[in-house]
């Protein structure tokens, strides 16, 4: 079991077991709605995952995408695609010990911004993470 939440506390969630996945994503509508230039996500089956305390705020950013965020102090928390809701992606760096699920790769790297290297070895893709990695679009 694993615990997270917002940085006011006023929303939290409950997730059990290990992601299926997890990456940083580097594409432009996660660094606009983060404000950060990549956005660490975790994937878990969304019969593993419960809102446990407060009522989170979504917004549609695409066709398909829908953010979670909490709607006092505007934490990211949660992404689903209303296109597969059997999943979830839960923004890594919101759970309580983020270290527990490290990324494994680097997606959208097509839109990462010049002035920031990260020298982690992991693999990149430019666009979403290949199908045969677990995952992808």
């Amino acid at each position: 079991m694993a615990e997270g939440g917002c940085l006011c506390g006023a929303v939290r969630y409950r997730l059990e077991g290990p992601p299926l996945r997890a990456d940083h994503c580097h594409c432009r509508t996660c660094q606009r709605a983060a404000g950060a230039p990549v956005v660490a996500w975790g994937t878990w089956p969304a019969d593993r995952f419960a809102w446990s305390r407060g009522e989170p705020t979504s917004y549609a950013s695409s066709a398909r995408g829908e953010r979670w965020f909490c709607p006092g102090c505007g934490t990211p928390l949660a992404f689903v695609d209303r296109g597969d809701p059997t999943l979830v992606d839960v923004t890594l760096a919101s759970l309580d010990e983020p270290a527990a699920f490290p990324p494994e790769c680097h997606a959208w790297t097509v839109s990462r911004v010049p002035w920031l290297e990260l020298a982690d070895g992991l693999p990149r893709h430019d666009g979403g993470r290949p199908k045969d990695e677990g995952g992808g679009p």
